[in-house]
């Protein structure tokens, strides 16, 4: 997909300083918070699966749509990005369930 000149560094810098900032809250609040290791595990494991995620989704923007394959491989790197994404979001599902689960414990 055509961009403008300098979108493509725009983009990869500004998610990787978001994305170095909330590993680097979550890392903080882990070493804060040592008791619920499991959510927290699983929090950093949803971030770099996100990460590579973004990766492959941004491959496939960037690709060259003149490539006489193009479609095929701008399809299978968004299809790539779509599972990893997929797992990135189960780590996120069992991280709330694990912290909800502490939550409850802790009041109960």
């Amino acid at each position: 997909m055509p961009l403008e000149e300098g979108v493509m560094g725009l983009l990869i810098a500004g998610f990787v300083v978001v994305m170095g900032i909330t590993i680097l809250v979550t890392v903080l609040l882990w070493v804060k918070n040592k008791n619920n290791s499991m959510g927290y595990i699983s929090t950093l494991l949803h971030l770099l699966l996100v990460s590579f995620a973004v990766n492959f989704a941004l491959k496939a923007i960037a690709f060259d749509y003149n490539h006489a394959m193009a479609s095929e491989e701008i399809s299978f790197q968004v299809g790539i990005a779509g599972v990893i994404w997929a797992l990135s979001m189960i780590c996120l599902a069992i991280a709330l369930f694990s912290f909800s689960k502490e939550r409850k414990e802790g009041v109960s």
